[in-house]
């Protein structure tokens, strides 16, 4: 019981595989996802600093460390089952921030409960810190979606999962690391050899244009 139990479940997350029930040439888990977002986190809130915003970055690190933490309880929910409207994915945060609170109140010392409670809440919000950690958690989904569409993975979902993630990606235009992840990054991605250029380039032009 207690914290031994917290700390256990950290090795569960790599347990976790992320996108259930579908061939995949790369597993990719909770544990690995939570690691990247944080890394990718990291340099869009520095992009961010250099253009003069203000950084929080215990919270953008908290936030990002923690932001998948509460699928121990609930696994991983395919991208567009747990988007296919914002009630259900309000069902799902619901769902995970009530077995988040159970858990912690079962088994942190009360003096920490109230911390990591906020630790584990949802972190995407109006702040740039949850703007950023919006943009990190499509970031790395477009990177798992793309790395089976290049190696051709025959499964349509994970051209709709880099479809969502793009979308995601482009309502946050207005800000700076986004801009040069449209600039800077994209394009690269796109070059990338062995992938369908033609029918993953049009997708993302088409994307980018109905935003403008």
């Amino acid at each position: 019981m207690g914290i031994h139990q917290y700390f256990k479940s950290l090795s569960d997350m790599e347990k976790l595989y992320r996108c259930p029930g579908k061939f995949k040439y790369d597993e990719h888990t909770v544990a690995a996802h939570s690691f990247k977002v944080t890394k990718i986190a990291q340099f869009l809130g520095t992009v961010e600093e250099h253009h003069g915003k203000t950084v929080n970055w215990k919270v953008l690190y908290e936030k990002a460390l923690n932001h998948d933490y509460p699928e121990i309880f609930t696994g991983d929910i395919k991208t567009p089952v747990k988007y296919a409207s914002a009630e259900l994915n309000q069902l799902f945060i619901q769902v995970e921030e009530e077995m988040t609170q159970k858990f912690v109140k079962a088994e942190f010392p009360k003096e920490y409960q109230e911390i990591y409670l906020e630790r584990f809440k949802e972190g995407k919000n109006d702040s740039l810190e949850g703007c950023i950690l919006s943009v990190a958690d499509k970031v790395d989904l477009l990177y798992e979606s793309f790395g089976e569409i290049q190696k051709g993975n025959p499964e349509p979902i994970f051209f709709e999962i880099y479809q969502e993630a793009v979308s995601t990606i482009l309502k946050f235009k207005h800000m700076d690391c986004v801009k040069f992840f449209l600039e800077h990054v994209l394009p690269d991605l796109l070059n990338e050899k062995f992938i369908p250029h033609s029918e993953l380039n049009e997708m993302t032009q088409n994307l980018i244009a109905d935003i403008q």
